[in-house]
């Protein structure tokens, strides 16, 4: 009888002991199904700014030099407008740029790259001033821009960046604030820095698609071949220009506007 009840004492402890193992195990292979799943979630949910990390990143900047850039319709930088200080491009404000040597104003110039490109995600931070306005403009093409435009300023879509606070741009249009496809499409839920404060600009062109991210929201997506695109285009200034929102291998530029504005951290992948 002694020898059944021990028998007996060690078979619970072992179903005890088992039971206890299973439960452990379970817990800890749901813990884990869950974390995984978060993570994938979350992987998901991320911003553009996750991949800054990615392969295959080239800085369109050096942060010393105009190496890669040059003034649209020339083989040269307008210095007079541009210079480099402190790691970054700064536009200068046409008011402070001195006369030439006869009196005339000097010429200025819209900075843009040698290099064209078609699908790719492009970052950069800038900073504008009280009523600055400036823009960063893709899918140029410098001979449109120089037959059909002016000679040193580019046609092409414009991201838009402007002092959106400011009390003198009150009655611009919705597709003429910061973040917008200048005159073209309106963005949403934008949330700006104040003049004086840098913000971080993200630009996605992949096939038609296109995506405007500002501070870390995206606040246009578009596709070049949208009904949308084609009213906005009707309705624009930029109508009478045959060809203007077909998408093209084009340069990125940057814009020399009336106002002084501050670039740095410009970075480009192809997609």
């Amino acid at each position: 009888m002694l020898q059944f009840k021990e028998s007996r004492t060690r078979k619970s402890a072992a179903n005890s002991w088992l039971f206890r193992f299973t439960i452990i195990s379970s817990t800890f292979l749901i813990s884990l199904l869950v974390s995984c799943n978060n993570a994938d979630n979350n992987e998901r949910s991320k911003s553009p700014e996750a991949n800054q990390t990615s392969e295959n990143w080239t800085d369109l900047f050096d942060g010393k030099t105009f190496t890669g850039w040059r003034t649209l319709g020339s083989d040269s930088v307008f210095t007079a407008f541009w210079k480099i200080e402190d790691g970054m491009i700064k536009k200068t404000d046409r008011g402070k740029v001195p006369v030439r040597a006869d009196g005339q104003p000097q010429q200025g110039g819209d900075l843009i790259t040698d290099s064209t490109f078609e699908n790719f995600e492009l970052s950069w931070e800038w900073k504008l001033f009280s009523e600055g306005n400036s823009g960063l403009k893709y899918n140029v093409s410098e001979e449109m821009s120089v037959s059909q435009g002016s000679e040193h300023a580019a046609l092409g879509f414009e991201y838009q960046l402007i002092d959106d606070s400011a009390e003198v741009w009150k009655d611009l249009k919705p597709a003429q604030f910061s973040g917008a496809l200048y005159d073209l499409l309106p963005p949403h839920n934008v949330q700006l820095n104040p003049p004086g404060a840098f913000n971080e600009s993200r630009l996605i062109v992949n096939g038609n698609h296109v995506e405007h991210w500002l501070n870390g929201v995206n606040v246009l997506s578009y596709s070049f071949d949208s009904p949308e695109l084609e009213t906005a285009y009707q309705n624009s200034k930029f109508a009478q220009i045959p060809h203007f929102i077909e998408k093209r291998k084009g340069h990125i530029v940057l814009q020399d506007h009336i106002t002084e504005a501050w670039f740095k951290n410009i970075r480009i992948r192809p997609l």
